[in-house]
């Protein structure tokens, strides 16, 4: 009884062995039928640079696709037009296919161990790599300006240039790592970056300038040269090229939506205000009703007050600048029976406190170190209690910036903030100093130089600074690039006409506005868009 019921039963197992075997190669068949139809057109390095999200692609693949762009003239723009065929084959279905991104994105975060990642970050991520995808300038991050830059950029350039365009793109941040959880690491030796200080100033009458001095309220007396005279507006239209790549052009909407709910904060001489002014009135131009921008205490720009606070409330954030000439703090102390000013190397200025908690934050200092403003260094430095009878200023000033690196290491919170500080702008004096005669005023376009500068020792002590700090600072190093832009200082034009009369002052350190400044603002941007990795040497 029992050998026959055992009998009964092989023919069921018959039975469903070939129901097995037959729906396997009915979804072999089934499956194949659909890689071949969303399946682009081009060479697999092409293809693996669509799916770079997928951690099964092997990195060494996508390298050499890297590599090919940037180091090899004869392949690089086959290849090129490979990519963009690519791209033109790729299906929408398969680009909106969210779920498909969606989980490419958590395998990749899991692998990272970054798999707490909240529902926004994914959402914005899942945004991200679908753009890229579909434009087909996904380079492994996930950020759509810069992506959007690198496509525009490539569309001007020829297809040799292609590799630098693309190359431009890095993923990382002033410290060399990962500003992007999601985004791929990129080995530096497998890419060639651009160098954005490499360059040459354009005269762009089309483009430039950014905006209007008449249309500006921000501008104050001293760089508003074209309201005080000044006819030949040449000095407006110049435009930064760097030589193997572009910067975007500054778009004021995407910067204030960068900045919604946030703090930027500009730290700094009368420079860093030229710049802030030259800020303010870059987003001033796109707020569609101005009595949705003021100062939060009322305050008009002068130079009188150096502390502002204006609210954008349309995008809950706000542009401020903080006057400090040497970024720590201006003091006095009693030399025998006088009371005398001092400047404290070891102490933050008094005004550090409403630094703190910012979402940007741009530093600068170099102006007032000079053998003028610190009285020689003679009885003017002071550590605790002491006052140096005698400091020279090139060891005062590395004293100041290692007292500023440690506030920043310990009060900047480095996954919240972002840290930039400004490299020295140049004067421009002929013939003596701001207080002996020296002027400007016969420049009326950039100087034709090819050799480089030297570089000043106040930048040379930032970057050891610099390097040596916890926290990622990047460093916009505008030196050389202003230092070929004799002709856009105020000049005799720093004041109205009837004050020039009484005055044989000229203004070859501050810039005019519009101008060089907004240069500096295009920078930042660049850098905030696309988190580039800075070349900090020049």
């Amino acid at each position: 009884m029992e050998r026959q019921r055992i009998f009964s039963l092989k023919p069921m197992k018959l039975l469903a062995l070939s129901f097995t075997v037959s729906s396997s190669l009915l979804f072999c068949f089934l499956f194949s039928l659909w890689v071949f139809d969303v399946t682009p057109s081009g060479p697999a390095e092409a293809h693996l640079q669509f799916f770079g999200s997928f951690k099964s692609a092997k990195k060494g693949a996508f390298a050499a696709s890297r590599s090919d762009f940037s180091g090899n003239a004869t392949k690089g723009p086959a290849l090129w037009e490979t990519h963009v065929a690519g791209v033109a084959n790729f299906s929408r279905e398969a680009v909106d296919s969210t779920v498909e991104v969606k989980d490419a994105i958590l395998a990749r975060a899991r692998v990272r161990g970054a798999s707490d990642l909240s529902k926004n970050e994914v959402d914005d991520a899942v945004d991200s790599e679908k753009d890229g995808i579909f434009n087909g300038a996904h380079l492994e991050r996930a950020h759509v300006s810069s992506q959007e830059a690198t496509v525009t950029n490539t569309s001007k350039s020829t297809s040799s240039e292609a590799g630098e365009l693309i190359s431009r793109g890095s993923p990382y941040g002033a410290s060399g790592e990962s500003t992007n959880p999601l985004a791929e690491k990129i080995e530096s030796n497998s890419t060639k970056q651009c160098d954005i200080y490499d360059g040459k100033w354009v005269y762009d009458d089309e483009s430039y300038p950014l905006y209007r001095s008449k249309s500006c309220p921000f501008i104050d007396e001293g760089f508003n040269c074209e309201a005080n005279g000044r006819v030949d507006l040449g000095f407006m239209k110049w435009r930064w090229q760097p030589h193997h790549c572009s910067i975007p052009r500054f778009n004021p909407v995407k910067m204030l939506e960068m900045i919604r709910g946030k703090r930027l904060v500009f730290v700094g001489d009368s420079i860093n205000r030229n710049q802030w002014e030259s800020m303010m009135c870059l987003l001033w131009g796109t707020v569609s009703d101005p009595r949705r921008v003021h100062e939060a205490r009322g305050r008009r720009i002068t130079k009188e007050k150096g502390n502002y606070n204006f609210k954008f409330l349309d995008y809950n954030c706000s542009v401020e600048y903080y006057v400090t000439h040497f970024l720590v703090h201006e003091s006095k102390a009693r030399i025998g029976l006088r009371r005398v000013k001092t400047l404290r190397i070891d102490a933050m200025d008094r005004s550090s406190s409403r630094w703190r908690g910012a979402d940007i934050l741009v530093f600068n200092t170099a102006h007032w170190w000079s053998h003028h403003k610190t009285k020689a260094g003679v009885n003017y430095y002071q550590e605790g209690d002491r006052v140096h009878p005698r400091l020279d200023v090139s060891t005062a000033f590395r004293k100041a910036l290692t007292t500023w690196a440690s506030w920043v290491d310990q009060h900047v919170n480095p996954r919240k903030t972002q840290v930039f500080f400004r490299s020295s702008s140049p004067s421009h004096f002929s013939g003596g100093e701001w207080n002996s005669g020296g002027h400007c005023r016969e420049s009326t376009r950039p100087l034709n130089e090819t050799s480089e500068r030297q570089v000043p020792l106040r930048n040379l002590v930032l970057d050891q600074v610099v390097k040596q700090m916890r926290t990622s600072v990047t460093i916009l190093n505008i030196t050389n690039l202003s230092g070929l832009r004799i002709d856009g200082h105020p000049s005799i034009y720093g004041k109205k006409f009837e004050k020039v009369q009484q005055s044989s002052i000229q203004d070859c350190s501050h810039w005019c506005l519009p101008g060089v400044p907004d240069t500096w603002n295009e920078l930042l941007y660049f850098y905030l868009t696309s988190h580039h990795k800075p070349i900090l040497a020049s």
